[in-house]
């Protein structure tokens, strides 16, 4: 499968798209309730990250059929000089368009789009049960160094 596709802007119409590829593997699935099941939820977060000048939701477009997308997040801080950073999350590539670049040309766009905005770094976590997810953003220059802890609230 080829790894042409465009990156652009998610919209409204691309909300239940994002949720199924959201709910694509066995970890999202048991996160992430059908869009049907959980529409007012999703919803108000989409209207919520839509209206967010520091968050965006980016897809792959090929064809009008979404087979990717990730969330870009900007946060200010003191740290680095008080330097922006670009959060990513929410990474997905459809499991039928995987291993052929998409992935790929979808991290160097969040990249350059940080950049783009002035931000010092990206950063990213990725749950530790996906090995191979790990080995796909060390083969970016990514570089696990610091332990990421949650709390489940």
């Amino acid at each position: 499968m080829s790894a042409a596709a465009t990156f652009r802007e998610a919209n409204a119409e691309d909300l239940a798209q994002i949720i199924a590829l959201l709910r694509d593997d066995v970890f999202g699935a048991a996160r992430n309730p059908e869009h049907e099941a959980a529409s007012p939820a999703y919803d108000s977060a989409w209207a919520e990250i839509l209206a967010d000048p520091n968050n965006s939701y980016i897809v792959a477009d090929q064809g009008g059929i979404i087979v990717g997308c990730y969330q870009l997040t900007f946060i200010r801080g003191l740290s680095h000089a008080g330097g922006l950073r670009g959060q990513i999350e929410s990474v997905r590539i459809a499991a039928d368009r995987r291993g052929g670049g998409l992935g790929s040309a979808m991290m160097q766009d969040a990249i350059e789009r940080a950049r783009q905005r002035g931000a010092r770094l990206v950063q990213l976590t990725t749950d530790t049960r996906r090995a191979h997810t790990r080995r796909f953003y060390e083969r970016l220059g990514f570089v696990a160094s610091h332990h990421g802890m949650k709390l489940a609230l």
